[in-house]
């Protein structure tokens, strides 16, 4: 073989050689080096963020409506036949007499009175005897104190023996405050009654109790006092109380009161028994006179002849009023 020959055998093998390798090259991707392995943070290294709570969502308030256990609806009208003050009323001369009962009432509860009064906002309706209107004096002041602008009020029957207040106002009987001096799981806000008189909140006297006086005379009684007293001092409490002269709840009702209204029936009760009654409640700093059921004169109409009326559904004769 000569030396070309060779040389064109030894040029076909490496140019087989070459084509060897192009396949396999075109047979096994190439695969790029992979990028350092990076090693994990381990969590103690972490940097540490604040944490941020998210604000509790806070519920819209529900609509305000009133309790149904605890709100009342009086018969507005109703009150006025019966010769009630009431606040959607025609001006009437019960009213006007009782915007004059309760001026200097007000007066001591606003401090402007001739000296500072203690629990001046404490207010208990009296009488010497049974009969004398006490309950109708008391509701008509509370109601007629009930539409000052600056004063809430609240009616407590505190004639446990014989309670009268819901039923005058048409309202059946409710627990109240003797349920709220016997029992250790009752509040106060149990057993209040909102009315739809603006202002006007009612307690009654709750469940008899034989030892109704004892339980007034109790230290329950007294934190009891002292928190409606102290507690709300832009309202005032009307108490409408026993008679002096038959039971002593009134009496010790009285060493807690800063005002005390005594109503005296017109010819009826005599002054020996105003004296006595007067005698048992002397503790108390200020004592104011009442007299109800007076005979109407014609000069009691006097300026009521411009179309407001009286109303009142008593007739001829003696009459309820201050």
């Amino acid at each position: 073989m000569s030396i070309i020959e060779k040389a064109v055998e030894r040029l076909e093998q490496l140019q087989r050689a070459a084509g060897n390798d192009n396949a396999a090259a075109r047979q096994e991707p190439v695969v790029p080096d992979a990028p350092a392995a990076i090693p994990p943070v381990p969590v103690a290294a972490a940097v540490e963020r604040p944490e941020v709570k998210e604000p509790a969502a806070v519920a819209p308030a529900p609509p305000r409506a009133h309790n149904p256990d605890r709100f009342v609806d009086i018969d507005l009208d109703r009150l006025h036949s019966i010769g009630i003050v009431t606040p959607n009323a025609p001006r009437s001369l019960i009213g006007d007499e009782f915007r004059i009962v309760k001026r200097p009432l007000l007066r001591n509860v606003q401090g402007k009175g001739a000296a500072e009064v203690k629990n001046a906002n404490l207010i208990m309706v009296t009488s010497s005897l049974p009969g004398e209107g006490k309950s109708f004096s008391s509701i008509n002041l509370a109601i007629s104190m009930a539409m000052e602008l600056d004063h809430t009020v609240l009616l407590i029957d505190a004639d446990v023996s014989r309670p009268s207040v819901l039923n005058i106002l048409g309202l059946p009987p409710r627990k109240g405050l003797m349920d709220v001096l016997t029992s250790n799981d009752m509040q106060l806000g149990d057993v209040l009654l909102k009315t739809n008189i603006e202002k006007l909140s009612l307690l009654p006297a709750g469940t008899p109790h034989p030892r109704a006086t004892e339980l007034l005379a109790s230290d329950a009684m007294n934190h009891l006092l002292a928190e409606l007293a102290e507690r709300y001092s832009d309202r005032i409490i009307v108490f409408d109380s026993p008679p002096l002269l038959v039971t002593t709840e009134s009496r010790v009702l009285a060493t807690h009161m800063g005002q005390i209204v005594m109503v005296v029936e017109s010819n009826r009760t005599t002054q020996a028994a105003v004296k006595q009654a007067l005698a048992t409640i002397d503790s108390c700093p200020v004592r104011l006179m009442l007299l109800n059921k007076a005979q109407q004169t014609s000069g009691g109409s006097y300026g009521y002849g411009y179309g407001y009326g009286y109303g009142y559904g008593y007739g001829q004769g003696p009459r309820e009023g201050a």
